[in-house]
C-alpha cells in the first residue's frame, strides 16, 4: 500500500494544523483521517511521540482541559511553518497523490473481490437448483436444509459485495475533495434499516 506521508513530513503536517488553532490528540488524528479522505487513520502510538518531540522542541505546548491534553503551536513552530511554505505545499501535493494511488489499488482490490462474490453467488444458486435433487424423495427436511444454507450463502456473498462497492465508492468520492451529503446518508442508513426489518419479517 502507497504511504500517504513520506519522512519527515508527518511532523511538519502537524505543526501546520495546530496552526490553524489548538487541537487535542484526537481531534488531531480526526483531521489527519478527514484530509486523507480516510485512507490514512493514525494511531495514538504514532502522533503522540511526534506531539511530545515537538513539544522538546519547543515548537509545541500542551496543557491539560479536563480529561483532554490540548496542544498548540509556539511562536517558533508559526515561523517554521511559514518558513517551510513550499515545503507544505509539495506535502499536500504528495498527498493527494498518495490518496489517488490508494484509491486505485483499493478499486482493483475490490474488483477482484467483486469477481470472486460473482463466483459465490453463481456457485451459491446452483446449490439451491441442484438442492432439490440431491434430496432423498420424500425427505423434505433434507431439502429445506440444502435451500436454506444456499440462500444464506447467496444473501451473505450479495452482502459482502454492496459493502466493497459502496465502500470503495465512497472512500474516493471523499478522498477526491468530493462532498458527502448527510441527507444522502442518512436515507442510505434508513434504506439499509427497511431492508434488514423486511427480511427480517420473513423468516421471524
Amino acid at each position: 500500500m502507497t504511504p500517504v506521508f513520506s519522512h519527515g513530513d508527518l511532523r511538519l503536517y502537524l505543526l501546520n494544523l495546530l496552526s490553524e488553532g489548538p487541537r487535542h490528540g484526537y481531534d488531531i488524528m480526526q483531521a489527519l483521517s478527514d484530509r486523507t479522505g480516510g485512507t490514512y487513520t493514525p494511531s495514538a502510538g504514532t502522533i503522540y511521540p511526534r506531539l511530545a518531540k515537538l513539544e522538546e522542541e519547543g515548537l509545541v505546548t500542551k496543557t491539560v482541559d479536563g480529561r483532554k491534553t490540548v496542544y498548540a503551536i509556539t511562536a517558533a513552530g508559526r515561523a517554521e511553518v511559514l518558513a517551510r511554505a513550499d515545503d507544505m505545499a509539495g506535502i499536500e501535493a504528495g498527498i493527494t497523490d498518495s490518496v489517488r494511488l490508494i484509491a486505485d489499488e483499493v478499486r482493483a482490490g475490490v474488483k477482484d473481490a467483486m469477481r470472486s462474490l460473482h463466483a459465490d453467488l453463481a456457485a451459491a444458486s446452483r446449490d439451491a437448483q441442484a438442492a432439490g435433487v440431491r434430496a432423498p424423495a420424500g425427505d423434505s427436511r433434507a431439502d429445506a436444509r440444502s435451500i436454506a444454507r444456499a440462500q444464506l450463502h447467496r444473501a451473505d456473498a450479495a452482502l459482502n459485495e454492496i459493502r466493497a462497492r459502496v465502500r470503495v465508492e465512497l472512500r474516493t468520492h471523499v478522498a477526491r475533495g468530493g462532498a458527502l451529503d448527510p441527507a444522502a446518508v442518512d436515507e442510505f442508513v434508513s434504506g439499509l434499516d427497511a431492508a434488514a426489518a423486511a427480511l427480517q419479517a420473513r423468516i421471524r
